[in-house]
């Protein structure tokens, strides 16, 4: 039992530089009142003293600020910094070496019995407000952002942020073909369409820029892909000419262009109203 609480005390030590000596995190330090005081209730939920159990951790709660059901898993050298506000449901499972701060919520999405809160492997760090719903499991060494929301599975050693919860971080990244693709090339598709990045970069973490990358990209290898047959088709037919493609006018985007304008701030130099809002004609790239 004291080897168990001394670990616990230097777990503090390990991740609080806040703590100074063994005395102050032994009686100041509500995330180790309510891991001990669950170890207790939990095991008299485990006698099946289910009413003294829950009362045990009503009474933490009242004290600490944290409740933690007594059905809840806990393993060694679980961390809650500050702690206030910090719920953890019946079914969920909390492995070693995981640290929680204030406010975060392993919490269910369904009134059905049975398995319905996180499982949290080792290592894992929550951030301050984060929400974890839903019978999933967390991998280990994951890190959760403060006030993300996750609902679905997160693999070991990602990093998540956002509502709902995006994966911005992996250890292992999932291997994918890279198209060959000309940065000046690419540069000229994000003016054909009218789209600017607002100075967020490929190495910036953010999963929506990733994602309109991606699709920049994949219209760049459509468009030279349509280039390639027009050119065909005029070789084996020379009265074929093409016709010219909807113009895209300004006034549709309008609206849209001053939201993202508001938001985001204007357009770098270089980027002008014609080149966001109008379709430049086939004519003028060469094709005839």
């Amino acid at each position: 039992m004291f080897q168990r609480l001394r670990e616990d005390i230097n777990s503090v030590f390990a991740r609080d530089p806040a703590a100074r000596n063994f005395l102050e995190v032994l009686t100041n330090y509500p995330g180790l009142h309510a891991l001990l005081l669950h170890r207790l209730g939990h095991w008299l939920w485990q006698k099946n003293l289910k009413w003294l159990a829950r009362s045990l951790s009503t009474f933490s709660r009242w004290l600490t600020g944290i409740e933690i059901h007594p059905g809840a898993k806990i393993g060694r050298r679980f961390f809650i910094d500050h702690g206030m506000g910090v719920v953890i449901g019946e079914t969920a499972e909390v492995g070693d070496d995981v640290t929680l701060y204030q406010g975060v919520t392993l919490g269910g999405t369904s009134w059905n019995k049975g398995k319905r809160h996180p499982t949290l492997e080792a290592g894992v760090i929550v951030g301050a407000g984060a929400k974890i719903l839903g019978p999933f499991t967390v991998g280990a060494g994951a890190k959760i952002g403060s006030n993300a929301v996750v609902t679905k599975e997160v693999p070991a050693g990602a990093t998540v942020v956002g509502i709902p919860g995006k994966i911005v971080k992996r250890s292992d990244p999932d291997a994918a073909a890279v198209l060959d693709v000309d940065p000046e090339r690419r540069e000229a598709m994000r003016q054909k369409f009218g789209f600017d990045a607002y100075g967020i970069s490929e190495d910036m973490p953010d999963p929506v820029a990733r994602s309109i990358q991606a699709m920049l990209d994949h219209m760049h290898a459509v468009d030279e892909r349509i280039e390639r047959m027009c050119s065909t088709l005029r070789k084996l037919d020379a009265n074929y000419r093409e016709g010219k493609l909807p113009e895209l006018r300004d006034e549709d985007f309008a609206d849209m262009l001053s939201d993202i304008d508001a938001c985001c701030g204007p357009h770098p130099k270089g980027s002008t109203p014609r080149t966001r809002g109008t379709r430049p004609d086939p004519d003028s790239r060469g094709n005839g």
